[in-house]
């Protein structure tokens, strides 16, 4: 399971030309499944998300957690994370799941990380064509693979 984090001042996603979902001062959240993905993957990393100390203190300095500032999280599937381009120019996506095992994963991954954060939160729509806008708040953008944990 792969996530790209990045801290944000506001974001959105608008499917057809219609806003889906909005959130303001808090995470950006792309979310890849793969095959070997575990429910131990989505709660090490649901853990560690909202642990992870990005937002600043008092002093300007990257130390507190989206939980200790009433951050919002806006969450989106992301398949492309999974990209391979080791041969010729255009990307696979073999190593990304297919829906019938990446949207039950994805649900699980919301239901885990609402209950870290204590609060809903938003979604882009499984498989959707989005558009995704957002003010990049640093910046800061941080890459997690659950395969990489030591």
């Amino acid at each position: 399971m792969r996530v790209v984090i990045q801290k944000v001042s506001k974001a959105s996603v608008t499917i057809d030309n219609c806003l889906k979902s909005t959130i303001g001062k808090g995470m950006l959240i792309l979310l890849g499944i793969e095959d070997l993905d575990t429910v131990e993957d989505i709660n090490w990393l649901c853990e560690k998300i909202c642990k992870l100390r990005i937002f600043n203190d008092e002093n300007g300095v990257m130390n507190i957690p989206i939980t200790e500032i009433d951050g919002e999280i806006l969450l989106v599937s992301q398949f492309t994370l999974h990209a391979s381009v080791k041969k010729g120019n255009r990307p696979t996506y073999i190593r990304a799941s297919k829906p019938d095992f990446a949207i039950p994963m994805y649900e699980k991954f919301i239901d885990k990380l609402q209950n870290e954060l204590g609060k809903e939160v938003q979604r882009g729509v499984f498989g959707a064509d989005m558009q995704v806008e957002l003010i990049n708040d640093g910046p800061v953008t941080i890459v997690i693979d659950s395969k990489n944990k030591e």
